[in-house]
């Protein structure tokens, strides 16, 4: 039974590692926002079930994550919505501490809602524009 636990892990560990290699850069923001999300969602879980350790390394990772979404950003040729993007990963980062240290599930839920809401507007945009840039 471990073995074949273990073979499936590899499994389900090779399927994000293929994607990445053949993703374009439109797709490999998608799935940061993913994998965000679904830290944030374990860590959720973890605090309900009183998890300390894996709590504290969701969250760690969700903020490494929306870290290196905002140390994507261009500032210099982003403008206006760039500095916004920056002040709101800020925030959420910020947030993500609070709710760890409150052990809050609300705050995680904000900041999950705040990365959901920014992803819809990144799904939404359309093809053409993905290949142009």
């Amino acid at each position: 039974m471990y073995a074949m636990r273990k073979e499936l892990n590899q499994y389900r560990q090779a399927g994000p590692i293929a994607e990445i290699a053949v993703a374009d850069p439109h797709r490999l923001t998608q799935m940061l926002f993913e994998g965000a999300l679904e830290r944030i969602a374990v860590a959720r879980g973890a605090m309900a079930q009183n998890n300390v350790a894996l709590k504290g390394q969701k969250i760690n990772q969700a903020m490494d994550i929306i870290g290196a979404l905002r140390g994507a950003l261009d500032l210099q040729r982003g403008g206006e919505i760039a500095a916004n993007l920056d002040a709101l990963y800020d925030y959420m980062i910020r947030r993500l501490v609070t709710g760890n240290a409150r052990n809050d599930a609300n705050i995680l839920e904000e900041v999950a809602g705040l990365l959901r809401e920014i992803k819809a507007g990144w799904d939404g945009i359309p093809e053409q524009l993905r290949r142009a840039s």
